[in-house]
């Protein structure tokens, strides 16, 4: 009679496992933002929309969102350049270079806003370069921009790198025993193997851009209408004791968060499936 053997996990079974896992992403996650939905409709329509159309209100959000994705933009071009030279080539002071790459997770915000400002001031190294062309970059979007880009730069990197890696160069090998270009290389054999990495990376530097305030509040010069981040303009309306319309805007935050996150995890999925499918 044969017998059957049931494989043991190192984990608890799968009830206790997903009750846990249910209890402890309530409590960090579903029910603080409970609590900003429900705050937010405590009040009424009216008085929400005129909260969150309020001119200031808009223009804060306007910055947070265009500055994040401008920043994401840049990190996910560069950021691939950058796991590309890390993982293919070997040159003096590699490891040094690849422990940079994560600077900005150790680095606390405020200390890389100081030093960004300092940085990036009218009178500062690169602030008085760019000046001369009549380019002004710290007290402006420009300038939160390039702070964004410094904080979101490893998600892009430290994302795409393991692709890479596993990405074998016998196929690039391939490609160009058949006659291909190494541009017509990158573009059909390189790229499609990265993509979901690369639309990974821009959604978790995009992520994090948007709800920065440490790196930001500084290089930015917080002028309504122009610099002001919507995080920022949360925490003044918590300091007037303004709960209701600070969760009213971070309510739609987390709104227009959620949707463009979507979008691009769709964007995600289907070039995963393309890439299963090729």
């Amino acid at each position: 009679m044969a017998s059957s053997t049931k494989t043991r996990s190192v984990l608890p079974g799968f009830g206790l496992s997903m009750g846990f896992t249910v209890l402890y992403l309530s409590l960090i996650v579903l029910f603080p933002l409970a609590g900003i939905v429900i705050k937010s409709t405590g009040q009424s329509w009216s008085k929400f929309w005129e909260t969150v159309t309020d001119p200031r209100v808009i223009a804060s959000i306007q910055v947070s969102i265009g500055t994040a994705f401008y920043a994401a933009i840049v990190n996910a071009v560069f950021g691939l350049v950058v796991a590309w030279v890390l993982v293919r080539y070997t040159f003096p002071g590699k490891r040094l270079v690849d422990g940079l790459v994560d600077l900005p997770f150790a680095l606390p915000t405020a200390v890389a806003g100081i030093a960004l400002t300092a940085i990036y001031a009218p009178n500062g190294w690169l602030g008085s370069f760019f000046g001369q062309f009549g380019i002004k970059t710290a007290y402006s979007p420009l300038g939160i921009t390039f702070a964004l880009i410094f904080i979101g730069l490893p998600f892009v990197v430290r994302t795409i790198q393991p692709v890479l890696e596993d990405l074998e160069k016998d196929v690039e090998e391939a490609a160009a025993s058949l006659g291909a270009s190494r541009w017509r290389t990158f573009r059909s054999v390189i790229f499609p193997a990265v993509l979901p990495s690369l639309l990974t990376g821009f959604a978790l530097a995009f992520a994090r851009a948007i709800g920065e305030y440490g790196s930001v509040v500084f290089i930015s010069g917080n002028m309504p209408m122009k610099t002001e981040i919507a995080p920022l303009l949360i925490r003044t309306k918590l300091e007037q004791y303004d709960y209701t319309g600070a969760t009213s805007i971070a309510l739609v935050m987390l709104i227009l968060s959620f949707v463009l996150l979507f979008v691009i995890n769709v964007l995600q999925w289907r070039a995963s499936r393309r890439t299963i499918q090729a």
